[in-house]
């Protein structure tokens, strides 16, 4: 076998060297990617597990007998926990690591593996709490561990990891609603399987992230104030939209008189089908800049609600498909405005894009759940239309440099 004849020093010849170079970087990229397929799929579990309740809402009210109204505070319930997620960023960058990533999991799964057992409205409040408060524990760190991943086009490579957990939110509902129907609420602990079955895994996918310096950078709160507040009023409102429609659509269509799984459906072609406004808006805002998808999404949004409110029978899923391409043509650019933000401690800017917007938006879907009656539910699907159009106002009031 004849060798290579080395340099002076050692080193092998410059053709050599770069090909090993070249390789590495190959082999480095191929575990990238293969991280974030297994931390996408992770995402998927995550909040399958922890989204899957409209699908099933209409018979969990009547399992628990509680009135139609009382769908915005559980939903509320259910998602509120995500307004921890700024702490829980603060305290994933602070340790470092990966743990938390499956801790969320886990208590994310577990909660909704014992979501169809209860016939008290308390102890379901507390697992819903349980539930949101493991969504909090995931979204931080996944997010700041896959941007550590990524080089280059990271608003398309994001919207791969976060379309994970929309199609979770998409297809659980369903699969809940089928389980529910065929086998009964009490069996809803299977479709939390796999989840159980992922959270080892996760040790391997994500990244062990260094923890950040005690004598690091303080987070500069006077500086980050405004636009602070700008990205958190229009993701707020963004995360009303979409809630108050996950849980008014299935309701609206039992009132007048459709089967749960149908119901569920709904939600899901809105959601999946918005993967594509999810990984085109992270492609767009590459090119275009971040305010063109913010403002596009927003009166597009506005626009597309109108149809839910007003066509009936398949009318209502042929309208859900674009409206979830507008829904959730942001989702990766909020969160990277909130990592900018925050450069200092992305974790935590992750966490107030998304946990904390959340939150926000959860608690306004209680308010507005007080707006309708079982027998007229479209009243909300007028007010969210209003609201998607006045989130152009903090979208066109986000400073240039992080909105181009």
């Amino acid at each position: 076998m004849r060798i290579a004849p080395r340099l002076a020093g050692g080193a092998p010849p410059t053709g050599t060297s770069t090909g090993l170079r070249a390789s590495l970087a190959g082999g480095r990229e191929g575990d990238a990617g293969r991280r974030l397929a297994g931390l996408t799929w992770a995402h998927l579990l995550n909040d399958g597990a922890a989204n899957y309740l409209p699908g099933v809402l209409p018979a969990v009210l009547v399992a628990v007998r509680l009135p139609v109204q009382m769908a915005g505070l559980l939903m509320a319930s259910l998602v509120v926990g995500q307004a921890l997620q700024p702490v829980m960023g603060w305290v994933a960058d602070r340790v470092g690591g990966r743990s938390m990533v499956a801790t969320g999991l886990l208590l994310s799964t577990l909660g909704g593996a014992f979501l169809g057992e209860t016939r008290s409205a308390a102890v379901l409040i507390v697992l819903l709490l349980l539930i949101g408060l493991g969504s909090a524990c995931f979204h931080p760190q996944a997010l700041a561990g896959v941007r550590s991943l990524l080089q280059g086009r990271s608003g398309l490579l994001t919207s791969v990891f976060l379309v994970g957990g929309e199609l979770g939110r998409g297809v659980w509902p369903t699969a809940a609603s089928l389980v529910a129907s065929t086998l009964g609420l009490g069996y809803l602990w299977l479709i939390a399987l796999p989840g159980l079955v992922t959270v080892a895994l996760v040790f391997r996918w994500a990244p062990a992230l260094p923890p950040r310096p005690r004598t690091g950078s303080p987070i500069r709160w006077s500086e980050h104030g405004r636009p602070l507040t700008l990205l958190v009023t229009y993701r707020g409102i963004r995360a009303l939209t979409t809630y108050g429609l996950a849980t008014f659509i299935p309701v609206m269509w039992h009132a007048r008189g459709g089967s749960l799984v149908a119901g569920a459906s709904i939600i899901t072609t809105m959601i999946v089908v918005g993967v594509i406004g999810n990984l085109a808006g992270g492609n767009l805002a590459d090119r275009a800049g971040r305010r063109v998808v913010l403002v596009a999404s927003a009166v597009a949004t506005a626009a597309l609600i109108v149809p839910m409110a007003t066509v009936h029978g398949a009318g209502l899923w042929v309208a859900a498909a674009p409206l979830g391409v507008a829904l959730f043509l942001t989702a990766s650019t909020t969160v990277l405005i909130g990592q900018d933000i925050f450069p200092e401690n992305r974790s935590m800017g992750s966490g107030i894009a998304l946990g904390l917007a959340n939150g926000i938006g959860a608690l306004l879907v209680l308010g507005i759940g007080f707006l309708v009656n079982s027998h007229d539910v479209v009243t909300v699907f007028w007010v969210l239309a209003g609201l998607s159009l006045a989130s152009v106002l903090p979208a066109m009031a986000l400073p240039r440099s992080l909105a181009t």
